[in-house]
């Protein structure tokens, strides 16, 4: 049984968009993977297939509808379906590449695409949904951030990506940052290869590559590195 990615969105000609070429693409066509976009407002109970409303309380914006949204869901993903439901969200927990292998591990995920000023609460409690976030920003939409999330599991799954090894060294696989990499020419404009990984020396290449990757995480994020040292992350 394939991966399955079901993306519930006010767009669905968004996917898989870029998802179809590359690596991803190519799996896509050997059934490796699926991707299923539903169009929430087919859920709509009007005949302008409205899927928002004004939030209670006032305010600006628009929010979306707890009971257009469990049409959807409910139709997508019955509660047989044991997959993760996943709400796109700027306040939800960051996705980690932890997770990420967790998620890939599984039978796939059921993403559910935020627009406007959010989701009416009484639905995400009632339907279960872990809200991710891809990051300290915000976005127009969840549509973006569920590619991201589809195309960090995907790149996991066996026989996709091309060695089995390509993503054991990658960042925050072993909760570093990724060491710099070369290839040639050896000489750019000035700039040379390190000698020590042409030396042939294997041991000494590893030994440099942690060295490497250990400075740039200190460098540049110190959250990581207090937490590879087993300190406590400073808050900010």
């Amino acid at each position: 049984m394939s991966w399955r990615a079901t993306v519930l969105t006010i767009f669905p000609e968004m996917f898989p968009g870029p998802l179809g070429v590359s690596l991803a693409g190519r799996a896509l066509n050997e059934g490796v993977w699926s991707c299923e976009a539903i169009d929430i407002r087919a859920s709509a109970i009007d005949k302008h297939r409205s899927v928002d409303d004004t939030p209670a309380g006032g305010g600006p914006g628009m929010v979306m509808r707890a009971d257009i949204l469990a049409r959807a869901i409910d139709a997508a993903a019955p509660k047989s379906d044991m997959r993760p439901r996943i709400l796109l969200s700027a306040r939800g927990r960051p996705l980690t590449q932890e997770r990420v292998r967790e998620l890939s591990a599984g039978a796939g995920v059921v993403l559910v695409c935020g627009r406007f000023e959010g989701v009416d609460e009484r639905l995400i409690e009632a339907r279960a949904l872990e809200e991710v976030s891809v990051g300290d920003y915000v976005l127009s939409g969840g549509e973006v951030a569920a590619l991201v999330v589809i195309d960090a599991c995907v790149r996991l799954l066996p026989g996709v990506m091309g060695k089995e090894t390509s993503g054991s060294e990658e960042s925050f696989e072993c909760g570093l940052l990724e060491y710099p990499q070369y290839t040639k020419p050896q000489n750019f404009e000035g700039r040379t290869i390190p000698e020590i990984l042409i030396s042939g020396d294997h041991a000494k290449v590893a030994a440099w590559r942690q060295e490497q990757a250990e400075k740039a995480t200190e460098a540049r994020r110190p959250d990581l590195w207090a937490v590879h040292k087993g300190q406590k992350p400073k808050k900010t």
